[in-house]
């Protein structure tokens, strides 16, 4: 098992989409929010995704063909 730690960063027309939950039932990844910050014009959320290596590139394949930017994140983002 692998974690990796990812910023998703939405465009308002997806923020409402529910992508987090539908990442977590289409992959067997298990994701765990870090840190968001969702307002009316632009969504961003850090995520600690676990899973194999084969299964974390499938879902962000996903997740980057529903029009969501993704970076990587180094560190723990919520202990500083």
């Amino acid at each position: 098992m692998t974690s990796r730690r990812v910023k998703f960063t939405y465009s308002p027309a997806l923020i409402t989409d529910p992508l987090i939950y539908e990442l977590s039932h289409k992959f067997p990844i298990v994701t765990n929010i870090r840190r968001a910050d969702v307002r009316d014009t632009v969504g961003w959320v850090v995520l600690e995704l676990t899973g194999d290596d084969a299964a974390i590139d499938s879902g962000l394949a996903w997740v980057r063909s529903k029009g969501v930017r993704i970076d990587l994140v180094t560190g723990d983002v919520v202990e500083g």
